[in-house]
């Protein structure tokens, strides 16, 4: 007489320790999309603030009477990344001032590289450069006697 024997079935003990892995091995790639997704925000947030940092700059120099590092201070207090160097403020044409300057442009070459933190895709991207050129407006910080409010 053969005796047929059944499979058995794993202890709870033995699944809680399979439920442990598998739990392990879907939050790896969870987390890691999760942070690529956040960290993908960040990178946004800084080329948008890179375009916006440009038309500010623009918008100073174009409205305000303020020199050019006053501008950049101004620039580089939304954007800390900035360095001197890296912005650049041109009058067209140039040479020209208050009265003769047609439009200005302000542009910002690509600045040091922002280190993301995403888990095991160590990735560095260096953000483009931006150019904003507006035409000539007032370029004066006050109008008989009563300050602007941007030049401030």
């Amino acid at each position: 007489m053969s005796t047929i024997s059944t499979p058995r079935r794993p202890s709870r003990r033995a699944a809680r320790g399979a439920a442990a892995v598998e739990f392990a091995l879907v939050s790896l790639v969870f987390f890691t999309v999760l942070f690529g997704a956040i960290e993908m925000g960040r990178l946004l947030y800084y080329w948008n603030s890179a375009a916006e940092v440009t038309r500010l700059g623009a918008r100073l120099a174009v409205v305000c009477d303020l020199n050019d590092n006053d501008i950049k201070a101004r620039m580089q207090g939304l954007l800390p990344q900035l360095s001197d160097a890296t912005i650049a403020i041109a009058y067209t044409p140039a040479g020209c001032d208050v009265n003769s300057c047609e439009a200005v442009s302000v542009s910002i070459a690509a600045t040091s590289p922002i280190q993301t933190y995403i888990p095991f895709v160590p990735l560095s991207v260096l953000l483009p450069s931006f150019k904003t050129t507006l035409p000539r407006e007032s370029m004066q910080s006050s109008f008989a006697g009563v300050a602007n409010p941007v030049c401030q």
